[in-house]
Order: C-alpha cells, then structure tokens, then sequence
C-alpha cells in the first residue's frame, strides 16, 4: 500500500510540475506608439507613451518602457514587439516586458 501512495504521490508531483500557469504566453504583437508623450503617475508623476494595440480605436498610457526602443517626439511609429510575462514582478512594477523586435513605421506629425 505504502508502495502504491508513493508512486501516486511522484505521479502527481510530476504532473502538476509540468502544467504551465502563466496565462499570457510570450508572443508578437503590433503596437502604435503617439507622437508625444502624456503626463500621467504611477509609483510617482511620469511621462507615459500613449500606445495603441491592433484593432483598438483609442489610446491607452503605457507605463512601463519598451525595451530596446528609443522614443523621440513628435513621430508616430508602428512597431513589433514581444509581449512576455515577467515572473515575480515588483509590487511597483508590471508584470508584462515589451521587447522591440522591429520598428516597422515612423511617421513625422
């Protein structure tokens, strides 16, 4: 009986070990970046980039930088990035990276 609990046990462990929890894959998406950037807070008064994803309509405040991404002002960009989940996060901090993968429009307005 002892034997039977035992493999039971490692048969669970094992399983529950390889499910994957994390809901949001890594993935690539396009994003819209504004031609000027917003005054908003977060942990404290920042500026935010004003960013919109494919298929949304209205602008939204991005918080957190685009890693690898170098904002100027006054330009318009459609630009791919790499979405991915950041594990164990800062109780300040996101818990998702941006990750420039191309910059694929700049637009002067």
């Amino acid at each position: 009986m002892n034997r039977f609990l035992y493999f039971f046990a490692l048969g669970f462990m094992l399983l529950s070990a390889g499910c994957d929890k994390d809901d949001l894959k890594p993935e690539t998406i396009t994003l819209w970046v504004g031609d000027h950037q917003v005054d908003c807070t977060g942990v404290g008064p920042q500026k935010c980039l004003l960013v919109k994803m494919e298929g949304d309509t209205s602008w939204t405040y991005h918080y957190t930088g685009i890693e690898e991404f170098t904002y100027e002002a006054g330009y318009e960009y459609r630009l791919t990035v790499k979405r991915k989940r950041v594990k164990n996060p800062p109780a300040d901090g996101s818990n998702i990276r941006y990750i420039l993968v191309s910059i694929d429009e700049k637009t002067k307005k």
